[in-house]
């Protein structure tokens, strides 16, 4: 059994590479192999947003706070609210974050392949972010 306090692990700024705006990662788990499940609280202030990125086994984002975006390649944005729980498939090419004017948290859940729980992609334009 491991228990993880709050606080033993810091947060940190999303990297500039993946994320648009500002963006905290709180570590919420990361349980030792052969465990492949992590997960996060990730907070998006306002017009903050991932890039585009997939993940080998799917990705469950359950919206804690706020109001948010989702789109998946070729789709509509979408609308998302606290209490909402989204399921990306495997592999689905997406980005998420916050609205223009509204902050939101959530908690990510994915699975690691080869250490890795996901694959970055080119970043969201303003045109799609807006659009």
């Amino acid at each position: 059994m491991i228990i993880q306090r709050i606080g033993s692990k810091p947060s940190a700024n999303g990297p500039a590479e993946y994320f648009t705006g500002t963006v905290r990662i709180d570590p919420l788990n990361e349980p030792p192999e052969p465990a492949r499940v992590s997960m996060a609280l990730v907070t998006f202030e306002p017009g903050a947003r991932t890039a585009w990125h997939t993940h080998p086994f799917g990705q469950t984002i359950i919206i804690t706070t706020g109001a948010g975006w989702v789109q998946r390649a070729g789709e509509a944005r979408e609308n998302i609210y606290a209490g909402d729980v989204v399921y990306f498939e495997p592999n689905e090419k997406h980005w998420h974050g916050a609205t223009a004017t509204t902050a939101m948290s959530h908690i990510a859940v994915q699975e690691k392949e080869n250490g890795s729980p996901v694959a970055w992609l080119e970043k969201v334009t303003d045109e799609q972010y807006n659009s």
